[in-house]
C-alpha cells in the first residue's frame, strides 16, 4: 500500500511541475537593495526582533549545514545561516542590533511575478475562549485532536521546488482520498467524534480559533490552557468575508474580523451555512509554551512574528516591513520582523499576516488591519 501511495503522490507532483516558473518559487522575485532603502531603519527597535530571531536560530542551528534552507530565489543551505545565528547578540541596544543585521545580512526587496512590490497585510492575534474538559449544557462545541488516520504529505520532501506545499487526506482501499470537510466534521458525520481536546461554549469563537491557529481556553476554576495547530483536513481555506460581500451583506471596506463576527452572532440560524463554506478544518493540541507556537514550531513574538506564504518563503528569514497605518490615526509599521508562521489565507509573494499578541488591543488591531505594504528579506551575505 505504501508503494501505491508514493506513486499517487508522485503523480500529483508531476502534474504540478508544469506550472513552475524560472524563479523556482512561483511568483516570487527578489531584487538586491541596501539598508538605505529601508525607510525608518534607524528608528526601529531592532533588538526586539532579535528575540524572535533567536527562537528561529535555535531551530536553524540544529539542522545539518548541508541541508537546503529553501528553493530559489531564496535558496542556500542552513550552513549559510548558521554563522549569523551563532553571532546573535544576547543583550543589545538598537544601534548594536542594527550593526548586527548590517554586518551579517543584505536586504533584497520582494516582488510578485507581475512586478508589483505592494501586497496585502492583515493581522491576527491569540484569542481566548471559555471551555470545559467535559461536555455540559453550555460547553457543547468540540475542539478536536488530530485523528490518527489523517495523512499529511509534505510535497517538499519529494521535490525541492514544492517545499512548503502540502496535501492531506485519508487512505481508503489503498487510495489517498480527501478528508471530511468542515460541515461533515461539525455535524458529527465522521468516525472520530470521540477525539475531543476540549469543549467550548461558542461556535463563532471556535470558528475564529481555526483561522487564528492558536489560542487560550479558560476554565471556570480560573485555570487555562494554550491550544495550537496540530493538523488540517486538507481542504482549501475560503474567506467567508468574500461571501458576505458577494451577497451584498457587507461592503468591501466594511469587512473586518469584528463585522464578520457581529453578523455571525446576530444570525445564528444562517451562520453555520456560511461558516461551512470554508471547508478547511483545523485540529488542535495542548501546548506547554506560554506563547502560542507558529508554523515554524517556535513561540511567536507579539508584533515581531510575521505569517507568510510558506510555499514561497522559508521560515526563519528576517523581514523588514513597510506597511501603511494598520488602523486609522496610527503610524505606518516600519520594522524588523521574522517569518515564523503561515495560514490558509496567506497566499502570495508579497502577503503577510502581522501577529499582534493577546488581549483587547491585539484583537482590535488584528480585526481591522487590512493595509498595503511591501517587504525586504534579509539574506546572509555571501
Amino acid at each position: 500500500m505504501r508503494h501505491f501511495i508514493l506513486f499517487l503522490i508522485l503523480g500529483f507532483i508531476t502534474s504540478c511541475a508544469s506550472v513552475e516558473k524560472e524563479t523556482g518559487q512561483e511568483g516570487l522575485l527578489l531584487v538586491p537593495a541596501s539598508f538605505r532603502d529601508l525607510q525608518g531603519w534607524d528608528k526601529d527597535r531592532q533588538q526586539d526582533a532579535l528575540i524572535a530571531l533567536e527562537r528561529s536560530c535555535a531551530r536553524i542551528l540544529k539542522r545539518a549545514p548541508t541541508e537546503s534552507f529553501g528553493a530559489p530565489p531564496v535558496g542556500g543551505t542552513y550552513g549559510d545561516w548558521q554563522p549569523a545565528c551563532r553571532a546573535l547578540p544576547i543583550s543589545t541596544t538598537s544601534e548594536q542590533a542594527r550593526d548586527f543585521f548590517e554586518r551579517w545580512f543584505t536586504p533584497w526587496q520582494a516582488f510578485a511575478e507581475d512586478g508589483k512590490k505592494e501586497g496585502l497585510f492583515t493581522g491576527y492575534y491569540e484569542p481566548e475562549l471559555h471551555g470545559s474538559r467535559i461536555k455540559t449544557g453550555t460547553y457543547i462545541y468540540p475542539l478536536y485532536k488530530k485523528p490518527d488516520d489523517l495523512v499529511m504529505v509534505d510535497l517538499g520532501a519529494f521535490r525541492e521546488e514544492l517545499k512548503g506545499q502540502r496535501i492531506a487526506g485519508r487512505v481508503h482501499d489503498s487510495y489517498l482520498k480527501p478528508y471530511e470537510d468542515r460541515q461533515k466534521i461539525s455535524e458529527g458525520h465522521w468516525p472520530h467524534n470521540d477525539k475531543v481536546l476540549v469543549w467550548v461554549d461558542n461556535p463563532v469563537d471556535s470558528f475564529f480559533l481555526h483561522i487564528q491557529g492558536s489560542g487560550r481556553v479558560s476554565f471556570k476554576d480560573g485555570s487555562s490552557i494554550h491550544v495550537g495547530y496540530d493538523g488540517q483536513n486538507g481542504h482549501i481555506y475560503y474567506a467567508i468575508g468574500r461571501e458576505l460581500i458577494k451577497r451584498g451583506i457587507l461592503d468591501k471596506d466594511e469587512v473586518s474580523l469584528q463585522s464578520i463576527r457581529h453578523w455571525l452572532e446576530t444570525h445564528p440560524k444562517e451562520a453555520p451555512e456560511l461558516m461551512n463554506l470554508n471547508k478547511s478544518y483545523v485540529f488542535f493540541k495542548e501546548i506547554e509554551n506560554k506563547a502560542p507556537l507558529g508554523g515554524e514550531n517556535v513561540p511567536l513574538t507579539p508584533e515581531r512574528s510575521l505569517a507568510i506564504d510558506r510555499s514561497k518563503i522559508p521560515y526563519g528569514i528576517p523581514v523588514w516591513v513597510d506597511i501603511e497605518p494598520p488602523v486609522e490615526n496610527t503610524k505606518p509599521l516600519r520594522q524588523m520582523m521574522v517569518a515564523q508562521d503561515t495560514g490558509g489565507a496567506i497566499q502570495g509573494a508579497v502577503r503577510g499576516d502581522f501577529f499582534w499578541g493577546h488581549g483587547e488591543k491585539a484583537a482590535y488591531f488584528a480585526g481591522h488591519m487590512k493595509a498595503k505594504g511591501q517587504y525586504w528579506f534579509l539574506l546572509p551575505k555571501k
